[in-house]
C-alpha cells in the first residue's frame, strides 16, 4: 500500500512539475485595460479570455519554444514567439486597427468615384446622369471645384493648368490621345465611354509618385473586373444608335460596346452656328476581356474610332470662309495584370499602345500626321502591416510624332520628333494610427529629348480631428516635358515644372460631406514662343513663369430631403502666366476667376422617372484686345448655363431618356478673334467665338436584355 501512495504521489509531483503558467496584461497603447482580448498559444486548446481589468492567467503543458496570439476585435493581433521554461509576466498593448472603415484617409487634392471609396465625392452613375454631361466625362467632371468650363475647347482645364497639364489612365497605364479630334473652338469629347468604368479617380494636385510628367493633375479610369450578369444593351437615339454585349464564364467575361453617330438628320432639325458641308460621322468600339488567374486579374482593354467632318469657317482675316476638313483614326490597346506574388507582396503590370491619324485639310493647304504612343509599367507593394506599405515601380514611355505639311503649290515639309522617357518611383504609406497617416514619395524621370533626370519629391499628411472630419496637406514637384505642338518645331526644349502646395478640410458623414481646399502652384520652365502662332520660323525657349491660387469648396447631400441627391461646387482662382507669346505676366485667357455649379437629381416614384437640373456659372475671362495699350487687357461677360434631363422607365428595362443643354438659350462669349491687320481707321476688327449651337437636344431609347429582369439600363444614363 505504501507502495502505490509513493507512485501516486510521484505521478501527482510529476504532472504538477509539467505544468506552466501564462499570465500577464492586455491594454491600448494608452495605457487603459482591454477587457474579453483572446489570449491562447498556437496549435494548442490553451488560452484565457483577459479580464475587467485587462489581466489573463492559464495553465499549458506545452514545452519548448511557443507561439502567444492575442487578439481583440478593432485592434491589431500580436504573435509572441516565447521559450516555455523562460516566460515572465508581460504586458501586451494591442494598436488599433487602422484598416477599420473610420481610419483616417489621405483626401488632400483628389475627388473618386467608386462606391467603395471612403472618400467618394461621386458615384459611377453619377457621371452619367449629370444633366448636361450627355454621357461625357469630362463634362460631368467639370461641375466638381477646381476645374474650368473653356466651352470652345471641350477638354480639363484644372486648377491654372492648361488640357495638356492633365494624364488620363485606364487600369493605370497612360492614354496618349483622350480626346477625340475637332477643329479650332469647336468643342471636342473625351473618347471613352463611362459604361465599360467602375470608378474613378480625378486627382486636382499633388498626386502620388507613380505618375508623371503632368504639371496639373491625373484622370485615373479602372474598367470592371467582373461583370454581375449576360447582357444586351441597345441604344437609338437622335445622333446614332448603339450595341452593347457582355458574356460570362466561369473564369473570364468579355464585353463590348459599339456605336454609330451621324449629326447630319439632328443637324436638320436643330439650327446651328457652323456651316457643314459634311457634319460629323464616327464609329467606334470597344471592348474588355478578363481572365482570374488563381492568384490574379488579367484585363485587355481596347479602343477604335473613326471620325470625319467638313465645315466652312468664318475667319475675321479672310473675306470668304475658309474650308476645313478632317479624317480622324484613333486605336488604344491596354494590357494590365494584377495579382499576389505571395501574401504579403503585389505586383501590377501592363502595357499600353496609342496611334491616331489625322487627315487635315485646311483650304488648299494639307496636313497629315500621327502619333504612335507605348507604355510599359512595373509596379510591386510590399504589406510590411497595415500601418507601413511600400511601392516601387518603373515605366517606360515612347513617342513618336511625324506631321507632313504641303502649301498649295509647294513641295511638303515634314516635321516630328521622337522621345523616350524612362522614370522610377518609390511611396511609402504609413499609418501612425487611425487618426494620423501620411505618404512619403519619390519620382525620378530622364526623357531622352531633355536629356536629364529629374527628381521630384512627393508628400502628403492627414489628421483625423473627431469621427467625421479631418485635415490633409499635400506637396509635390512635377514636371512634363513640352507640347506636341512645340517639340515637333523644336527638340531643345528643357521640362516645363510646377510646385504644389495643398491644404484640405474634409467632412463626411451618411449621405453628406463638405470639401474645402485651398492651394498654391508655382510654376517655371514654361515655354515661350514668338510670332502669332508657334511654327517652324519661331523662337522657343524655357523663360516662361507663372502661378496659381485658389479656394476650392465641395458640398454634397444625399440624405436631407427624400429622393434628391444634390452637389454644389465653388471655386475661386486667381493665377497669372508669363508663357507662349505674352508680353508679360497675366492672367490666361481661359481662366475664370469664379466658378460654381449646382447639379440636383430627384426621383420621381409615381412617374417613374428621374429629374436632373445643372447650372454652372463662370465670371469673365480675360482677352487680349489690340484697340487697347493694356495686354489681356479685355474681359467677356459672365457664361451661363442652365441643362434638364428627364429619365422614364418606360417598363423595367426600357428607358426613355431626354435632356436639353442650355435651355434659357444663353449666348455665351468664349472670347474673340482679332484681325491680324488695322482697317484704314486703324482698327482692330473683331468677332465671337460663341458656341455651335444655341442648345443641344438629345433623346434616347436604352434597352437592357438580361436574365435579371429587375437590370436596366439607368446605371448607363
Amino acid at each position: 500500500m505504501k507502495s502505490i501512495l509513493r507512485i501516486f504521489i510521484f505521478i501527482l509531483c510529476y504532472s504538477t512539475f509539467g505544468q506552466t503558467t501564462i499570465n500577464g496584461k492586455v491594454e491600448d497603447e494608452k495605457g487603459r485595460p482591454i477587457a474579453a482580448a483572446n489570449v491562447f498559444i498556437v496549435g494548442t486548446y490553451d488560452g484565457a479570455i483577459s479580464d475587467e481589468t485587462g489581466n489573463f492567467s492559464f495553465i499549458t503543458t506545452a514545452v519548448g519554444t511557443q507561439k502567444l496570439q492575442i487578439s481583440f476585435l478593432a485592434y491589431e493581433t500580436i504573435n509572441y514567439d516565447f521559450e516555455i521554461s523562460n516566460y515572465q509576466p508581460i504586458t501586451f498593448k494591442l494598436k488599433e486597427n487602422i484598416g477599420n472603415l473610420d481610419a483616417v484617409v489621405i483626401s488632400a487634392g483628389t475627388f473618386k468615384a467608386g462606391d467603395n471609396s471612403k472618400v467618394t465625392a461621386l458615384k459611377p452613375l453619377d457621371i452619367v446622369t449629370t444633366a448636361g454631361s450627355a454621357g461625357n466625362i469630362i463634362a460631368a467632371l467639370e461641375t466638381l471645384p477646381g476645374t474650368q468650363t473653356v466651352g470652345e475647347s471641350g477638354r480639363l482645364f484644372v486648377r491654372g493648368g492648361e488640357s495638356d497639364e492633365t494624364q488620363t489612365y485606364v487600369d493605370g497605364i497612360r492614354v496618349a490621345q483622350p480626346y477625340g479630334a475637332t477643329a479650332n473652338n469647336i468643342p471636342t469629347r473625351g473618347r471613352f465611354s463611362p459604361f465599360l468604368f467602375k470608378g474613378i479617380t480625378f486627382s486636382t494636385g499633388g498626386y502620388s509618385a507613380e505618375y508623371g510628367d503632368a504639371l496639373s493633375s491625373v484622370l485615373l479610369l479602372n474598367t470592371i473586373d467582373e461583370p454581375e450578369q449576360n447582357q444586351t444593351d441597345v441604344s437609338i437615339m437622335t445622333v446614332g444608335v448603339g450595341l452593347g454585349k457582355t458574356k460570362k464564364w466561369e473564369k473570364s467575361s468579355f464585353s463590348v460596346n459599339t456605336s454609330y453617330i451621324n449629326l447630319a438628320p439632328y443637324q436638320l432639325i436643330v439650327p446651328q452656328h457652323i456651316d457643314w458641308n459634311k457634319p460629323v460621322q464616327a464609329i467606334s468600339g470597344e471592348s474588355v476581356f478578363r481572365y482570374k488567374f488563381k492568384s490574379g486579374l488579367l484585363k485587355i482593354y481596347g479602343a477604335f474610332d473613326y471620325s470625319t467632318f467638313d465645315l466652312n469657317q468664318k475667319d475675321i482675316n479672310f473675306d470668304e470662309k475658309v474650308r476645313f476638313d478632317l479624317q480622324n483614326s484613333n486605336f488604344y490597346l491596354n494590357t494590365s495584370y494584377k495579382g499576389n506574388l505571395t501574401d504579403y507582396m503585389q505586383i501590377q503590370t501592363g502595357l499600353s499602345f496609342g496611334y491616331s491619324k489625322n487627315d487635315i485639310g485646311i483650304s488648299d493647304d494639307k496636313v497629315a500626321n500621327n502619333e504612335r504612343a507605348l507604355h510599359y509599367k512595373i509596379k510591386l507593394r510590399q504589406s510590411f502591416s497595415n500601418r507601413f506599405k511600400l511601392n516601387i515601380g518603373a515605366e517606360m514611355f515612347h513617342t513618336n510624332f511625324d506631321e507632313k505639311f504641303a502649301d498649295f503649290g509647294t513641295n511638303p515639309f515634314d516635321y516630328g520628333y521622337q522621345n523616350n522617357v524612362v522614370a522610377f518611383f518609390s511611396e511609402a504609406e504609413i499609418f501612425l494610427s487611425k487618426n494620423v497617416a501620411f505618404n512619403l514619395g519619390l519620382r525620378s524621370s530622364n526623357a531622352s529629348i531633355v536629356d536629364e533626370f529629374t527628381i521630384e519629391p512627393r508628400f502628403s499628411f492627414a489628421y483625423k480631428v473627431s469621427e467625421n472630419s479631418q485635415f490633409s496637406m499635400a506637396y509635390g514637384n512635377f514636371n512634363q516635358t513640352a507640347k506636341p505642338d512645340y517639340l515637333k518645331f523644336a527638340n531643345h526644349l528643357n521640362y516645363e515644372s510646377t510646385s504644389h502646395y495643398i491644404l484640405n478640410y474634409m467632412y463626411n458623414k451618411s449621405g453628406k460631406m463638405f470639401r474645402a481646399e485651398a492651394y498654391f502652384k508655382d510654376y517655371d520652365n514654361l515655354v515661350k514662343y514668338d510670332g502669332t502662332q508657334p511654327d517652324y520660323t519661331s523662337n522657343y525657349n524655357n523663360k516662361g513663369f507663372g502661378y496659381a491660387k485658389g479656394l476650392d469648396l465641395f458640398w454634397r447631400d444625399s440624405k436631407t430631403i427624400k429622393n434628391l441627391d444634390y452637389w454644389i461646387s465653388y471655386s475661386f482662382i486667381d493665377s497669372e502666366r508669363d508663357y507662349k507669346n505674352y508680353e508679360s505676366q497675366v492672367t490666361p485667357s481661359f481662366i475664370a476667376t469664379h466658378n460654381f455649379s449646382i447639379v440636383t437629381k430627384y426621383w420621381l416614384d409615381k412617374l417613374k422617372s428621374q429629374i436632373g437640373v445643372t447650372y454652372s456659372f463662370n465670371s469673365g475671362r480675360p482677352y487680349d484686345n489690340p484697340n487697347a495699350v493694356e495686354f489681356m487687357n479685355g474681359k467677356t461677360k459672365s457664361y451661363n448655363n442652365i441643362s434638364l434631363s428627364w429619365a422614364y422607365l418606360l417598363s423595367q428595362q426600357k428607358i426613355l431618356y431626354f435632356s436639353v443643354s442650355n435651355i434659357a438659350g444663353s449666348s455665351n462669349v468664349f472670347g474673340y478673334q482679332y484681325a491680324n491687320s488695322p482697317d484704314l481707321a486703324g482698327q482692330f476688327q473683331r468677332q465671337a467665338i460663341t458656341q455651335t449651337a444655341d442648345r443641344f437636344f438629345f433623346v434616347g431609347f436604352f434597352w437592357t436584355i438580361s436574365d435579371n429582369k429587375k437590370t436596366n439600363n439607368l446605371d448607363n444614363l
